[in-house]
């Protein structure tokens, strides 16, 4: 952490040229570590002032990107033609309290967007679990694949890196992030 507010903070406080507005993450295992450093190190006198403000500069990639609905609606109309099945990290829905962002996000961009039936349960990897727990790591996800397979979508997105490895492990339907859903969309030529 110490390491990280070391690494940030010229960009904090300008002395790399203008401050920065946010920390985005893509990641929403990291944006949940992050947007906590202010509790962790609270206690920390050389730290806890600069825990705290990159805390309030962190912002998950679901929170930034509503302000660019309607670009992204204009560019990406009828570019995703896939059935997609939405696995919310737990890191996203519990641990940073964003739902339905990613959702909304993605069917305004005309995907055909599912949650299976689970979707608020974990897949199993939560951080380390999935390394010292893998059986019931496995288990979990073993269920959540056969409920985002119900869905019938051609591939499953989710938002953290964890969860993709994971649940990528046990099946061959593709998992991506689903900005990458987005960013190949945004690669294709416009339509006449």
């Amino acid at each position: 952490m110490r390491r990280n507010i070391d690494a940030w903070w010229p960009y904090v406080d300008g002395a790399e040229g203008e401050k920065i507005e946010a920390i985005v993450m893509t990641a929403s295992g990291c944006g949940a570590t992050v947007k906590e450093y202010g509790h962790l190190l609270a206690h920390d006198s050389a730290y806890a002032a600069k825990a705290a403000q990159l805390s309030l500069l962190t912002r998950d990639l679901s929170e930034i990107l509503p302000q660019f609905e309607a670009q992204l609606q204009q560019r990406l109309a009828g570019k995703i033609n896939k059935r997609i099945a939405y696995h919310p990290p737990c890191s996203l829905q519990h641990g940073q309290q964003i739902r339905g962002k990613v959702e909304h996000l993605l069917r305004l961009a005309g995907v055909d967007v599912q949650l299976c039936a689970d979707s608020h349960v974990c897949c199993g990897s939560a951080g380390t679990y999935s390394v010292l727990q893998p059986e019931l790591a496995y288990q979990l996800r073993d269920n959540k694949l056969a409920n985002l397979q119900a869905t019938q979508a051609e591939m499953i997105v989710s938002a953290n890196i964890g969860c993709l490895t994971h649940l990528q492990s046990g099946t061959q339907t593709p998992v991506r992030h689903w900005i990458e859903l987005i960013d190949n969309a945004m690669a294709l030529p416009e339509r006449a």
